[in-house]
């Protein structure tokens, strides 16, 4: 383990720089704008922007890194997320802000992908698992500390969005003097949505709800946070802990979703995280610390949905195809991110800022009712046939999903591995 973190520590360092600069400028932009006034309903459409340049790049970023290589292209990618950010303070206008999330989503994807396509190299299957759990860890973590730097600084000033550019631009230090071979990048195949709901309605069903909910309350929990009169210091400590809670629930879940049917383990996983999100909405605000414990079930359950979808998904996939499936699914849930934080702006608008945990009650209670119906009318997959549980992350680009170590049999086509060995001898 300890020689695989040492060979993979540029690669770590630049996603502890990257995560924590987007995680911090996430929240930064939705305070900035609730101090600005912005009605919660525009907010929730600038910041959904981001989710629409993510989707794209997920879908177009392959292109540019064929042309020129990984290095040049994670510089390209990287630079324009730091441009982006120190451009925020210069006009606080929403069409302008609107365009530069789509800038950011895009870079980051672009990234993501860089980064993941290197992760995923210097996988096999003797550690593919050790692999996977780093990286998520790694992301989560940063994730979480970016929130908390959300403290240095006035929102309203231009100190901490100049600190956000930083740390996205510290990103490319470790990474372009890193002496690791390139990797080929190989777009990932993909079956259409509606195809892969017929096969599995219920994991097509998850992945796009999980992404309504996590999408919506990334981008507007610090717009709650400021509604409900929290300082910028308890709101980043409110949306860093919903993070952690999201990381530390994955685990011990997993472990029921490996002992029960999944379909059943995802329909009380969702009746638990609307009684979470209903909770929020009737009485959170009223204390601290009950919201920061409520807040904490609702988003680690609800952060349990799309690798349960995904599992569920993949128990019905031959091996040849849960990449494929994997790559719908993460399209799915960039769909619903889209979806939700249009969808609970409007809520929050209409119904206050209770309306956020309402609408996420509403779409949890919907998943409820769409696997009961799929129970019912659908064969089970027994246990002991089920595929290993894996806590998938949804904010990743279809690459990592190379990296699931229940694809151990997956292996790159010849013309990938032709191009592997040229680059070897060439070097």
């Amino acid at each position: 383990m300890t020689r695989m973190l040492t060979s993979l520590s540029a690669l770590i360092l630049s996603i502890i720089f990257l995560v924590s600069g987007n995680a911090f400028l996430m929240t930064l932009l939705g305070i900035r704008l609730s101090v600005e006034a912005v009605s919660p309903d525009v907010i929730g459409w600038v910041l959904v922007c981001y989710s629409i340049g993510f989707v794209v790049g997920t879908l177009y970023v392959h292109n540019i890194i064929g042309r020129v290589g990984h290095i040049r292209a994670f510089a390209v990618f990287a630079a324009m997320a730091a441009v982006a950010a120190l451009m925020y303070p210069m006009a606080v206008s929403t069409v302008f802000w609107a365009l530069l999330r789509v800038l950011s989503g895009f870079s980051i994807a672009g990234v993501l992908v860089v980064i993941e396509s290197w992760f995923s190299s210097r996988a096999t299957n003797a550690n593919r698992g050790s692999m996977f759990a780093v990286y998520q860890i790694v992301f989560y973590l940063s994730s979480a500390g970016g929130q908390l730097v959300v403290n240095v600084g006035n929102p309203s000033d231009f100190l901490p969005f100049s600190l956000a550019a930083i740390l996205l631009t510290l990103a490319l230090i470790p990474l372009s003097l890193t002496r690791m071979e390139a990797p080929v990048i190989e777009q990932a195949s993909r079956m259409s949505v509606f195809k892969l709901a017929r096969e599995s309605f219920s994991g097509v069903a998850g992945a796009l709800i999980s992404g309504v909910l996590i999408g919506g309350f990334y981008a507007l929990g610090p717009v709650y946070a400021t509604l409900v009169g929290l300082d910028v210091g308890k709101t980043s400590t409110f949306m860093a802990s919903a993070i952690v809670a999201a990381m530390l629930l994955a685990w011990p879940l997993g472990r029921v979703c490996d002992r029960f049917d999944r379909r059943r383990v995802m329909f009380w996983v969702s009746l638990m995280a609307a009684a979470a999100a209903a909770g929020v909405a009737v009485s959170g605000s009223a204390s601290l610390t009950l919201l920061t414990l409520l807040v904490g079930l609702f988003t680690g359950l609800s952060a349990t949905l799309y690798p349960i979808a995904v599992a569920i998904t993949n128990d019905r996939m031959d091996s040849n195809r849960i990449v494929a499936a994997s790559a719908t699914l993460l399209l799915s849930y960039g769909i619903g991110s889209v979806i939700g934080p249009i969808t609970m702006a409007k809520l929050i608008h209409v119904l206050g800022p209770s309306g956020l945990f309402y609408g996420n009650a509403g779409f949890l209670i919907l998943l409820a009712v769409i696997t009961s119906y799929r129970i019912s009318h659908t064969d089970d997959i027994p246990v002991a046939e089920q595929e290993d549980f894996v806590p998938a992350m949804p904010e990743a680009s279809a690459v990592l999903s190379e990296l699931d170590p229940r694809n151990e049999e997956f292996q790159e086509s010849p013309e990938v591995e032709e191009m592997q060995e040229e680059r070897r001898q060439a070097g």
